[in-house]
């Protein structure tokens, strides 16, 4: 199935895009049924409550990831990529005992009765499964919805699951696996983001394309610039402080006095990653990169082509950075068709795991790599993330996430530099790599898969 670009570099608010983003896109869609959908049997006039049920792995760290204010704005019919962030949305509901559904509906509204957590039960098609009713002001349930938020933002309504939409027949390059990728390069002698840009163009138009691209580099860099200046405390109580603005003012000092350091660019790629998941943990805006979890490593490895190495790419920087994004989304399709991008289902093999092996086969491409290089690049990433837990502290998206985003980051760097150094020929393809991913994420126990249950999260704090 064919994943467009834009479904997986979509903005969105921090700190999770299965625990934020998702359920703000389910929230918002429920409230659109009943306000304005003529199909619907609901009279908007005749909502006085809604009632919103998370269950699973949204319940047990709901509260850590910003899942009940997510809820909220969602309700409130706001998108993330237009709503101000300096508004105190929560503050006014709070303080109001009110929601205005999708700007058109207000009703009595309380957080904590409204939006309940029921943290024993795990729905069976999916960890991350949540539950919309309205009800008329005697009680009676006028519209019943579930729906599940699968990674990356994606939400699905639960008679929808399974059967995502695909794109996969209005694109003249369909591909469902590595090996089908690699043929139709080979069939019709494209690289990998040409197969990706020439499917994009027939589902929009090129300034479309281009305007969006933009939009989405645009956002990375401005992540980065203001997490790498924004001094204190990262909100939830654990007392972490941001660590990003230290690190700049050191390299600064260093840069400035001619340091020699020859590591001195894994600092700065440590930065740039830190910089955007502080970001995240705050609630700022950022892009699903391929989730808000790992949403640091393609940003910090997308600046170090920009900064570093494009001076040795074939590309000019502004054809390299289309080459990296176009081809990095190719390889995500493979994971979201074949396996997951989901924490919560996979662990965060799946979300940092993922984002690396895209980063490594972007950076391969921007460099110039073939498309065998690339393979083999997002192979070597994925390859040494097997297996990887996700155990978030106290269900906060910053303690073990901030710092894996800054070693993931680095490890694809030295993916790409791998596989450039090689021929392209490699024991272990792609696609038997994201199969022992997804076979693997399986086998986990729930208790790693976005619980805090077990891990870091049991041993290693008492929330």
């Amino acid at each position: 199935m064919y994943h467009s670009l834009f479904d997986i570099f979509s903005i969105g608010i921090g700190p999770s895009s299965s625990h934020t983003v998702g359920p703000m896109r389910a929230a918002r869609r429920f409230a659109q049924t009943i306000t304005t959908d003529s199909t619907s049997q609901v009279n908007k006039h005749s909502v006085q409550r809604v009632l919103t049920t998370l269950y699973g792995s949204l319940a047990l760290t709901g509260i850590g990831h910003g899942t009940p204010n997510a809820v909220v704005y969602g309700l409130m019919g706001l998108e993330a990529d237009t709503m101000d962030l300096e508004q105190d949305y929560i503050g006014t509901v709070r303080q109001s005992q009110q929601i205005c559904l999708n700007h058109r509906q207000p009703i009595a509204f309380d957080i904590e009765k409204d939006i309940l957590l029921d943290k024993q039960t795990f729905l069976p098609e999916h960890p991350n499964g949540m539950k919309f009713q309205a009800f008329d002001k005697n009680g009676n349930l006028l519209k019943e919805e579930i729906y599940f938020s699968i990674g990356g933002g994606t939400v699905v309504r639960q008679d929808e699951f399974g059967q995502i939409k695909s794109v996969q027949n209005h694109v003249p390059y369909p591909f469902n696996t590595c090996a089908e990728l690699m043929q139709q390069c080979r069939d019709n002698n494209l690289r990998i983001a040409q197969v990706v840009m020439q499917n994009e163009e027939s589902l929009h138009t090129f300034e479309e394309v281009k305007n969006r691209l933009s939009k989405i580099t645009s956002v990375m860099d401005k992540a980065i610039e203001r997490g790498s200046v924004t001094e204190g405390e990262l909100p939830g109580g654990l007392g972490v402080m941001r660590r990003a603005p230290i690190i700049f003012r050191r390299l600064e000092e260093k840069f400035y006095g001619n340091d020699e350091d020859p590591l001195m660019i894994v600092d700065w790629i440590n930065l740039w990653a830190f910089a955007v998941a502080e970001e995240n943990a705050c609630g700022g805006q950022i892009v699903t990169a391929p989730t808000m979890g790992s949403a640091g490593i393609i940003p910090a490895v997308l600046r170090y082509y920009e900064r570093f190495a494009s001076k040795k790419s074939p590309f000019d920087v502004a054809l390299g950075i289309g080459e990296f994004l176009l081809t990095a989304s190719a390889i995500c399709s493979l994971y979201r068709t074949n396996a997951s991008i989901s924490g919560a289902e996979v662990g965060c093999q799946g979300e940092v795991g993922v984002a690396c092996s895209m980063a490594a086969a972007g950076l391969t491409a921007a460099m110039g790599g073939t498309n065998q290089q690339i393979e083999n690049a997002a192979e070597i990433a994925i390859e040494h993330h097997l297996g990887l837990t996700c155990d978030p502290v106290c269900g906060y998206v910053q303690v073990p996430c901030i710092e894996r985003n800054a070693i993931s980051a680095v490890k694809a760097v030295n993916a790409a530099r791998l596989a450039m150094r090689g021929n392209g020929n490699h024991l272990i393809t792609l696609d038997s790599a994201i199969k022992t991913m997804f076979e693997t994420g399986k086998n986990l126990s729930d208790a790693y898969k976005e619980t805090s249950l077990a891990g870091l999260a049991k041993n290693a704090f008492t929330c």
